[in-house]
């Protein structure tokens, strides 16, 4: 979260101030968070994963939204925009606004200096309890790199996709995403942060295993 508004608020009294405000805030537990700005390579990356998905996600009756589509995290009452969000079957809305989603499927995050621990960590907690989210992914802008959140029987799954090569399947929507695609014209300073192709996955209360193709787990 960033700048904070202070005074307490309802989440009605919220949604009425915020869809007349022309910058974007969050919501928790009655106070308002400013949402800051993003950078051009932020953009880029956005852009570049909303076409990535969006001709497959269409052909599954899918609809994908990027960072205007609002969601609420009902068992926590967190409204916030997250990067990207896809919903697969009928979406499920707050009221006839239709601007205020309550089933997302999948959330993606584009990783930033100021938002990586949040997102990382509370934000996750918020959007973990969600029943609808099956993948929460975090996108690094410096480096070719992908963290994933898998929800099983178990717990949730982490996996992390490293390089232009790697892919990130999205069983759960019936589609992946290619690291390729999601950093197309992204120009890295460090010649390092586009190299590399392997998977490290942790598995809910065990230690981490190192996936790399083509070969067993070490």
């Amino acid at each position: 979260m960033y700048a904070k508004r202070q005074q307490w608020i309802s989440p009605e009294e919220y949604l009425e101030m915020e869809r007349q405000a022309e910058a974007k805030s969050e919501y928790l537990a009655g106070e308002i968070f400013a949402m800051a700005g993003a950078s051009r390579t932020h953009n880029l990356i956005l852009t570049n994963t909303i076409v990535s998905l969006g001709t497959s996600l269409k052909r599954r009756g899918c609809d994908i939204y990027a960072n205007d589509m609002r969601v609420e995290v009902s068992p926590t009452g967190l409204y916030t925009y997250p990067d990207v969000v896809v919903v697969c079957g009928p979406p499920q809305f707050k009221d006839a606004n239709e601007d205020t989603l309550l089933n997302p499927m999948v959330i993606m995050e584009v990783l930033s200096n100021s938002t990586a621990s949040y997102d990382r960590g509370e934000k996750f907690e918020h959007y973990g309890t969600l029943p609808s989210l099956t993948d929460y992914l975090l996108i690094a802008q410096d480096r070719a790199a992908i963290e994933q959140r898998v929800r099983t029987d178990r717990g949730w799954q982490l996996a992390f996709h490293y390089g232009l090569d790697a892919v990130v399947p999205l069983p759960a929507i019936g589609c992946e995403l290619r690291l390729s695609d999601v950093y197309d014209r992204i120009e890295f300073t460090d010649p390092q942060a586009a190299r590399g192709s392997f998977r490290v996955v942790k598995e809910p209360r065990e230690e981490y295993q190192v996936e790399r193709p083509g070969g067993p787990a070490y």
